[in-house]
């Protein structure tokens, strides 16, 4: 007789170009993808999805136990493991208003000063990853 009982646990990763950032088993992580923000639970069903600039909640138990800003990247989900390869991986506990703050100014000079499409919309998603940096500490783009 097969077993069908679920796995109690998820084996979460994410991977920033510079290094592993998380690689642990988790009750479940909410991941903000292009989509919508997805809650990956043990067995949950595969896909593979584009991150949008965001926070990765960690739970635990039940509880948010870390909280990650991601600028972007994708996600591959099956029933047993998530693994995001993110473009940047930051605690947010980490992020300063001052450095969020510094990036939105510089993002919207690059977005003035654009002048092929390939520059403004390059622009444009560094606009987009700031204000989402300043939403991830709960500032928003009318606060700024």
């Amino acid at each position: 007789m097969a077993d069908n009982t679920l796995p109690e646990m998820v084996e979460f990763e994410l991977v920033a170009p510079e290094r592993l950032v998380q690689s642990k088993s988790v009750g479940m992580v909410v991941v903000p993808c292009a989509e919508g923000d997805i809650g990956v639970l043990p067995g949950h069903a595969p896909l593979i999805g584009t991150v949008r600039p965001g926070v990765v909640d960690i739970f635990e138990n039940d509880k948010i136990t870390d909280r990650v800003f991601v600028s972007g990247g994708f996600v591959e989900v099956t029933p047993d493991r998530c693994t995001l390869l993110a473009e940047e991986a930051i605690a947010v506990s980490d992020i300063t208003r001052e450095s969020a703050d510094a990036r939105l100014t510089q993002a919207q000079d690059l977005l003035a000063q654009a002048k092929s499409e390939s520059e403004k919309t390059r622009a444009n998603a560094a606009v987009e990853m700031a204000e989402a940096m300043l939403a991830a500490l709960g500032v928003g783009a009318a606060q700024h």
